[in-house]
């Protein structure tokens, strides 16, 4: 049986550059009266489907990014992370005020001459830029040159950004903040599915705070938003679809992030990345702070900056209402606490390291003694997070193997099992955080004991009691840290309910897809084991 060819029609935006129109124009029309035909979320969704039905959608966002750096923004003359930001910053916005109604059509399109898309384009960073504050100072413009901006544009337009976890553009930040300097700090975005087995082991509820004190671009605060809004969606009767972080929100949703979800991160470019997708996943809602969770003596001194305070003074004094003492910036009352802290490099400040336990050599009798020259930046992490939990309170973080197994770091292991509960420890494959590193790492979870009721969840100290541990042992990703998928028995790749791929990994059942993992094991043995979280 013969195949009908299928015709595509291009139009040419500069010599280099061409556009896929729907149709050739008639004789009374121009090419732009055919390129400029208006889009809604609808035909961003279609194209999507296209591609799959042509094969064609295995190109993810951040293969877009690096296509655009390699073409076109390495000899534009600028900051790549800061125009490829504003773009997807801007897109974002458009397809959401789209959606919502705000807007008939998509604006986000190559449709003009050059120097016409340039304005256009600038004027939606600046509404976007008014929607949502303090990612971007008020007077930033696009510095692209025209010519530039609408290769990029052209590139970007037929791309859906949003989707019910974001996912679609982490990947891209995360490539775009290594590059520029997360790498070189030891920190790493954590892999999604390792987020999402912390939550749903944690199982943070509605009247509960959340922190991640080294945030990155905030998947576990983001994420455990998305458990915590699901079952607030349940309890109102809704379901959530595919555009779930497009759809608006009830009441309670948007209440729970602004009062009862924090990020802390001391790398200016991850937390703006972080405010970003926060802002975006809290429905306009943000408590992301840039500060040094570690050099809390300093606080006041960054507090005290007006341009500091303009961005982040809102969360700044929420936070502090969770302190215990208010007149130091040690401790917390937070209930719930997930973190991938940076675990390269160490810390020789004296001022710094002098308020730590674990930054003190012990004397004979037990006691703190002299300061160490040099103490790894993730034992003060270690430490100062349980600073951050309320009695009662419940952490997970991601550390070296080595933390786990040398017998240098059995001090460490004794300072956390004095003041906590050891629920859980989770063995991670080691290309987890792979093309980064292949430092092996695991995840411990623990509680903070507490026998006063008064003062939060119920955790008795006892000496003796069950550890869960388990190790992953599907990987997620080959040894050239790509993501491997679960096959769908049709050649393809399975897709979940709201048409992701599923990474293959047996930490926990996706969506009912594929077998039950180590999540609903520690599920079974919280309920035996009587934990007041399950």
């Amino acid at each position: 049986m013969e195949r009908r060819r299928k015709n595509h029609h291009l139009a040419r935006k500069n010599p280099n550059y061409f556009v896929e129109i729907p149709d050739l124009p008639t004789s009374g029309q121009t090419i732009e009266d055919i390129a400029g035909q208006p889009w809604t979320v609808q035909t961003l969704i279609d194209y999507e489907k296209k591609r799959e039905a042509e094969g064609n959608n295995a190109l993810s966002l951040r293969q877009k990014v690096e296509d655009m750096e390699n073409e076109v923004l390495a000899n534009a003359g600028v900051d790549v992370f800061e125009e490829v930001f504003k773009l997807i910053f801007t897109k974002l916005y458009d397809e959401l005020a789209c959606y919502r109604g705000s807007y008939k059509y998509l604006r986000f399109r190559n449709t003009n001459t050059a120097a016409q898309l340039k304005g256009n384009i600038q004027t939606l960073f600046d509404d976007a830029k008014k929607e949502w504050e303090g990612v971007f100072a008020e007077d930033e413009k696009i510095k692209l040159s025209a010519d530039h901006l609408q290769v990029c544009i052209g590139s970007l337009e037929e791309w859906k950004l949003f989707n019910s976890n974001l996912d679609v553009v982490d990947e891209a930040f995360e490539y775009l903040v290594n590059k520029s300097s997360k790498g070189e700090k030891g920190q790493y975005f954590t892999p999604r599915w390792v987020i999402d087995m912390c939550v749903k082991m944690m199982n943070p509820k509605e009247g509960e705070t959340v922190i991640d004190t080294a945030c990155g671009s905030a998947g576990f605060t983001v994420h455990a938003i998305f458990h915590v809004w699901k079952q607030i969606l349940i309890d109102h009767g809704y379901t959530a679809s595919h555009l779930f972080t497009m759809e608006d929100k009830p009441q309670p949703c948007k209440d729970y992030v602004r009062d009862k979800v924090f990020a802390i991160d001391f790398d200016e470019k991850s937390v703006r990345v972080a405010r970003c997708l926060n802002l975006i996943a809290g429905d306009g809602q943000t408590n992301v702070l840039h500060m040094n969770t570690l050099d809390w003596s300093k606080w006041d001194e960054t507090a005290k900056q007006d341009d500091w305070r303009d961005t982040y003074g809102t969360g700044w004094a929420k936070i502090r209402k969770l302190l215990e003492d208010k007149k130091s910036y040690r401790n917390f009352g937070f209930d719930v606490l997930m973190a991938n802290p940076p675990f390269a490099g160490d810390i020789k400040q004296t001022d710094m390291l002098a308020p730590y336990e674990l930054a003190h050599k012990l004397n004979k009798d037990g006691t703190p003694g002299k300061l160490e020259n040099a103490v790894g930046r993730d034992l003060l992490f270690i430490e100062r997070n349980l600073d951050f939990l309320r009695p009662g309170g419940r952490m997970a973080v991601v550390l070296p193997q080595g933390r786990f197994n040398n017998s240098s770091d059995k001090r460490v292991r004794e300072f956390v099992a004095e003041r906590c509960r050891i629920l859980a420890v989770v063995g991670l494959h080691p290309n987890t955080f792979k093309p980064h590193t292949g430092t092996k790492t695991s995840v411990l979870f623990v509680q903070k004991w507490n026998d006063d009721p008064a003062t939060g969840p119920l955790c008795p100290k006892v000496d003796d009691y069950n550890i869960f541990f388990a190790t992953q042992r599907l990987e997620s990703k080959d040894t050239s840290g790509d993501k491997i998928y679960v096959p769908d028995g049709k050649g393809g790749r399975l897709r979940d309910t709201h048409g992701h791929w599923v990474v293959q990994h047996d930490l926990f059942n996706h969506d009912g897809l594929t077998q039950d993992g180590i999540a609903e094991a520690f599920e079974e043995f919280a309920a035996k084991e009587k934990l007041s979280f399950f």
